[in-house]
């Protein structure tokens, strides 16, 4: 938008919203905004570029997409839902479902066999090796199983093995609240990193906490409750900081810079470009602190990791040209399946703002040769897989049909 357009969008915004009988605050909060956000948009100083803002404000102000913004692509003749009817993660939801080892409860009991520990190490494992690479099918037909296991042996072990088994348990539930997250069942992954902050404490291993607050973060700005993720982040971000020694672990500036970033991403939902950025510059410092790319606590957290946030938290403030410009030169190979998808990802989200859609349809093939589940079943691909598909309108390639057909974007 140019600064005319924006001033021209910008009045049409508050003439809508006086119509409506609101002020800015109460819209703000309709549409999980900042009332500081509204305020600059009604201004015409917050550009508002992406199709899913635009129609979020129009559903807030109660009127069609093309009385907010005319030259929005029209809608499908049946406005589509892009929730999945099923879910990759039922059987998974079914395992946080209740107390987890009645039994024991009722017939106390020491008899957990140390034998098992290899077994359960190596399940965990292939359980992270599973939310890594998106493969959230495979990821619940296995939980179902370890998660009973792991928790009935937390309460048989003898308190030699308690540690242990507690610390793996808390990377099980760190592991289903990214998965749940990965899939928009933040009401699920709420519950999962709870119980991950729980484990955590009882294992005796207080940065595994903070590894679990992260997933608490994600799960709140998922179910835009931003205002909880923004408080639990700088929380954890205040004690890190105020605990660090003049040589912090390795581990310690992993969980701390990836605090930095989910804290950036909940400014950039709530379009607070300056505090957003300010977030990504920390993380930045935390990563070149560092020096290399590491995998703490499946954080996957380090320099790379952090510029591809960059592009991420870039393309949800409206920065298309920002976040292709970050994308140069940006290699994530030695990252896992998943944050390379993310990256093609948000780079196809960017072309499209740009309506390069040529260029976004072949990042999107490319993110979903790599992680075909992440792109069938995360709401932003689909998302700007249907608006491709609707901006093309009877001119849309039979690659782009066939996309929007896998993942089930338009209904």
């Amino acid at each position: 938008m140019s600064s005319e357009e924006r001033r021209v969008f910008g009045a049409r915004v508050a003439n809508l919203r006086k119509q409506k009988g609101v002020t800015q605050g109460e819209l703000a909060a309709a549409i999980g905004r900042t009332a500081s956000w509204l305020s600059q948009v009604e201004r015409g100083i917050q550009p508002v570029n992406r199709l899913d803002v635009l129609r979020l404000l129009a559903d807030g102000l109660g009127v069609p997409l093309q009385v907010l913004q005319p030259d929005a692509p029209p809608p499908a003749e049946a406005a589509p839902s892009l929730e999945l009817e099923t879910n990759d993660l039922d059987q998974a939801r079914l395992a946080l479902s209740g107390h987890p080892a009645l039994n024991v409860l009722l017939t106390p009991r020491q008899d957990f066999q140390p034998e098992a520990l290899p077994g359960l190490r190596s399940s965990v494992d292939r359980i992270w090796e599973l939310t890594h690479s998106a493969r959230f099918a495979e990821l619940s037909a296995e939980i179902s199983a370890l998660v009973p296991s792991l928790e009935q042996a937390c309460r048989t072990a003898t308190a030699e093995h308690q540690p242990e088994l507690r610390d793996l348990l808390a990377r099980t539930y760190q592991a289903l609240a990214a998965a749940f997250v990965r899939q928009h069942e933040a009401d699920a992954a709420w519950v999962a990193a709870d119980r991950a902050i729980h484990a955590a404490e009882l294992s005796g291993n207080p940065l595994s906490v903070f590894a679990g607050t992260y997933r608490l973060c994600h799960a709140f700005v998922r179910l835009k409750h931003l205002d909880q993720a923004e408080r639990a982040a700088t929380t954890a971000i205040s004690a890190l900081e105020n605990a660090t020694a003049d040589e912090p672990t390795p581990q310690h500036l992993s969980v701390l810079g990836s605090l930095h970033l989910v804290l950036a991403l909940v400014h950039a939902r709530a379009g607070e470009r300056s505090s957003a950025r300010q977030q990504i510059e920390a993380a930045r410092s935390v990563g070149r602190r560092l020096g290399e790319d590491r995998n703490d606590f499946n954080l996957e957290f380090g320099p790379t990791n952090v510029e591809i946030q960059a592009v991420s938290t870039a393309v949800d403030l409206g920065d298309a040209g920002e976040a292709l410009d970050l994308s140069k030169g940006l290699h994530a190979d030695g990252l896992s399946a998943e944050r390379q998808a993310r990256l093609l990802m948000d780079m196809g989200r960017a072309h499209a703002q740009r309506r390069q859609y040529a260029d976004a349809l072949d990042c999107l093939l490319r993110a979903e040769e790599l992680a075909p589940e992440m792109i069938r079943t995360h709401l932003a691909a689909r998302t700007v897989i249907r608006d491709l598909v609707l901006s093309a309108g009877r001119t849309a390639s039979d690659e782009l049909r066939a996309l929007a057909e896998r993942t089930d974007s338009l209904g």
